[in-house]
């Protein structure tokens, strides 16, 4: 069952909007308190600090994206996807673990007036918003991020600081004070960085 959600412009970038859950409503306030490992819990219905803070920064510096393949791993709402689209990108991509994520992301691309497609050809750019966050996910992350750099592609992550960031990896671009709802962090605001992915041969 898809949770109820609005139309809301995003906090970071309030050009775009997204259907999201509205009021105070945590993520697993949406999937009865528990976790269950055959359905994802619904990611896909909020903004992430690190979608965000990607959005911004594409949205501030459009030729990091324009005219190039664009590929957002991990996509939960789109927000980066869509910000990429919004910025000239030759054909974005949005992709999931969670096949309702993916929906999602192309019912909030066409709510701005934009379409997601899947790519002709490898990325020139990967987007991660958020993807660091357990111990589980991380390597996996780290390792389909690092094979994209040394195929060529320029990757751009948005991290709050989750815990399991490989920070070693990358160089700080630029940092935001991203809100987020306080139901969901337990703040109502996150320092968020967007990180360029180093070069890498190993």
């Amino acid at each position: 069952m898809r949770p109820a959600t609005s139309l809301l412009p995003v906090p970071l970038a309030p050009e775009l909007s997204l259907h999201l859950v509205d009021g105070p409503v945590g993520l697993f306030d949406l999937t009865g308190g528990e976790f269950h490992s055959d359905q994802p819990p619904p990611f896909w219905a909020f903004v992430w600090a690190g979608g965000q803070a990607l959005a911004r920064y594409l949205l501030d510096h459009p030729g990091e994206v324009a005219g190039r393949r664009v590929h957002d791993v991990a996509t939960g709402s789109g927000i980066a996807a869509i910000a990429a689209a919004r910025c000239g990108a030759a054909a974005v991509q949005a992709s999931d673990i969670d096949p309702a994520a993916v929906a999602a992301a192309h019912r909030n691309a066409a709510a701005n007036g934009l379409a997601l497609s899947d790519l002709v050809g490898s990325p020139e750019v990967v987007l991660a918003g958020d993807v660091f966050y357990s111990p589980a996910v991380a390597p996996q992350m780290t390792s389909l991020l690092r094979a994209a750099r040394r195929d060529g592609a320029e990757v751009l992550v948005g991290d709050p600081g989750r815990g399991y960031f490989p920070e070693r990896l990358f160089d700080l671009v630029t940092e935001y004070d991203v809100p987020v709802p306080a139901a969901l962090e337990e703040t109502e605001s996150l320092r968020t960085g967007v990180w360029r992915m180093r070069s890498s041969r190993n």
